[in-house]
């Protein structure tokens, strides 16, 4: 068996807005934030859960709603904070494409490979 083939791929997924002149994209460090506020129902939670200050989670998320025109997190106050329609919408697509891009990668490697 040959050493590349117990190699495996990884697909890095980005979703921006060309007419933005911001760098600012959404992509697997603001999805992973953006699923922990819907399962912890807090960017505070959310933030302390991945080791990241609330001040740097709540800067990434105004920068990514800029640059995409979208937003994507309601602030409730002591009440914590929820995901949009649209960061709801936003995120479930962003890990369906990202599963099956990472699937046709793998599947794309192993055939290359023979």
């Amino acid at each position: 068996m040959s050493k590349l083939s117990s190699l495996e791929t990884n697909v890095r997924l980005s979703i921006l807005n060309n007419n933005s002149e911001s760098g600012s994209v959404f992509g697997r460090g603001i999805a992973v934030l953006c699923r922990g506020v819907r399962e912890k129902g807090s960017l505070n939670a959310a933030a302390k859960d991945i080791g990241m200050a609330y001040s740097k989670a709540w800067r990434i998320i105004r920068d990514t709603e800029d640059a995409l025109g979208v937003e994507l997190l309601v602030r409730n106050g002591a009440h914590g904070s929820h995901l949009t329609d649209e960061g709801n919408r936003l995120l479930d697509t962003y890990f369906a494409i990202e599963k099956e891009l990472s699937q046709k990668a793998a599947e794309l490697y192993k055939k290359l490979l023979k």
